[in-house]
């Protein structure tokens, strides 16, 4: 009989995946489905994390989605989609990366299926948004936190 020991190292498991906020505008319907102009997709993004638990973490992931021709919009979907992560084995120093990047890479496929299914809903072509590299994202997040290094004053050689 096997031994059912929980895991000895650092250990990720999803408890939940919930959509927690959906909104669409639709404003320029119906005029706006006789728009000859391709529309210019704009996507924005945000995530956050905090703790709800001992070793329970909730990840929040939003997307809002914009398209416009010209100054009209045509359509505007923001979806937050949420989770609730079980992280154990990690010191809570070094939980903020797993919150930046490993939870949201979880929630982007339902937020991204979300959102192309509330587009066709609205009666548009549905929106497939491209993979998003979050290990990136939270990178740059970090070097933009970092204080910007004061060039220092040389004091000039003596001949």
């Amino acid at each position: 009989m096997a031994d059912q020991q929980a895991p000895s190292g650092p250990s990720l498991r999803i408890e939940k995946i919930y959509l927690k906020d959906l909104s669409l505008e639709n404003p320029g319907a119906p005029q706006s489905f006789s728009s000859q102009e391709a529309p210019q997709v704009e996507v924005a993004l945000r995530s956050r994390g905090e703790q709800i638990e001992e070793n329970l973490f909730e990840c929040v992931l939003t997307l809002t989605v914009t398209a416009k021709t010209g100054d009209k919009t045509l359509f505007l979907v923001e979806a937050t989609q949420a989770g609730i992560f079980r992280i154990t084995g990690v010191a809570l120093s070094d939980i903020q990366p797993i919150l930046g990047i490993h939870c949201p890479t979880v929630l982007f496929p339902y937020a991204r299926e979300t959102i192309a299914d509330a587009v066709s809903r609205a009666g548009f072509p549905p929106v497939h948004l491209d993979p998003i590299n979050f290990e990136m994202l939270y990178q740059q997040q970090l070097a933009s936190m970092q204080p910007q290094a004061q060039p220092q004053a040389v004091a000039p050689i003596p001949s």
